[in-house]
């Protein structure tokens, strides 16, 4: 049985206003880069370790023809120098950058960008708490460039996307932290597939979802996440990935995770190519991701683990090991529906 959902939590605290006491916008923007590959990662890295602040809002600056997507992390300990770009993904680089990890300690996903996503203010209240006496002393922005062509002669461009942070130094109430839900596995040609995981929380903690984000690349149609209580499924989150992908509202405001609830995500896959498309790190590749934003009254002690899974053809969930415990006779009709649409993509798959 797969126990509790998230990478390395980062705390966040809701921050009630951006005009408050050491109100500081931060950026964290590409030096103008020029890289070579398609599919390349970058990473930079800021120092925050002055003052413990607390991060109320983020302002994408990119284009998502240019940048596929974007992430920022906190770390202990950066994969790379400060005042240095390094290749931060698993594909090989010619464009001269030393490769790294993103972080070397304390790894910590802060926030997510992709198709166009607008500005993100956090609830009141509520935000991400960095710097002095916190793990997160630094801030890494990784970034997916998948298009290069303005970089190479004749044009000879320079990139510079990043995200500005509002935040401020003034204490809040809650504390938050994301979940992070994914597989590996691949979709057959000419296929619709469900790429599924589902984890136990196992912790002692309340957690309230309020916000949540999907990601896959061309082939997802739909993302959907569920808590499971006592055998009963209640939606958290449910989208169209090709929509911008931002963070939304949960399905049911107001709902709490508890020890003993099961988490339980599916992406609904149809791939209309004559190739099996696997899990991987270039646009030619496939993703199946769903970020979980929630608070907590005190700290939460859920360890360093994201729920994920070995994905199709291996892991479904009927793999899951206490199968009175997700009820799958109680699952939605709608888990595989796009919402505002009636047709559900049904499991089909190409054994030719």
């Amino acid at each position: 049985m797969a126990a509790l959902v998230v990478v390395t939590l980062l705390m966040m605290t809701f921050v009630a206003s951006h005009a408050q006491s050491g109100a500081l916008e931060i950026d964290l923007l590409m030096p103008a880069v020029q890289p070579q590959d398609p599919d390349t990662y970058l990473c930079m890295t800021k120092k925050v370790d002055d003052v413990h602040r607390y991060i109320s809002g983020f302002v994408p600056k990119a284009d998502p023809d240019i940048a596929h997507h974007m992430l920022l992390f906190g770390c202990e300990i950066p994969g790379g120098k400060v005042g240095t770009v390094w290749n931060c993904g698993e594909m090989t680089s010619t464009s001269g950058y030393k490769r790294g990890a993103v972080c070397a300690a304390g790894r910590n996903i802060i926030y997510a960008w992709a198709l166009d996503a607008p500005r993100l203010n956090l609830p009141a209240d509520v935000s991400f708490d960095v710097g002095s006496g916190t793990a997160s002393k630094y801030l890494v922005l990784q970034v997916h460039y998948k298009n290069i062509t303005s970089f190479k002669p004749p044009r000879n461009n320079t990139d510079s996307s990043g995200v500005t942070l509002v935040t401020s130094t003034t204490p809040t109430t809650k504390e938050a932290a994301i979940l992070f839900f994914g597989t590996s596995g691949y979709i057959p040609a000419n296929s619709v597939e469900y790429f599924e995981a589902a984890c136990v929380i196992t912790a002692d903690v309340t957690l309230y979802p309020f916000a949540y984000r999907v990601h896959t690349h061309s082939n997802g149609r739909v993302v959907a996440g569920y808590r499971i209580r006592n055998g009963n499924w209640t939606e958290m989150g449910r989208k169209d990935p090709r929509l911008p992908q931002m963070f939304y509202n949960v399905t049911n405001p107001g709902l709490d995770i508890k020890k003993n609830d099961v988490l339980a995500f599916r992406c609904t896959m149809e791939n209309l190519n004559a190739r099996n498309i696997q899990i991987g790190p270039t646009v030619n590749d496939e993703m199946c991701n769903l970020y979980l934003m929630y608070y907590v009254d005190r700290t939460p002690d859920l360890g360093s683990h994201t729920c994920q899974s070995g994905g199709p053809p291996y892991w479904f969930w009927t793999s899951y090991a206490n199968q009175r415990a997700i009820n799958l006779a109680g699952q939605p009709k709608d888990v595989s529906i796009i919402p505002g649409t009636d047709t559900p993509y049904i499991r089909k798959i190409n054994r030719g």
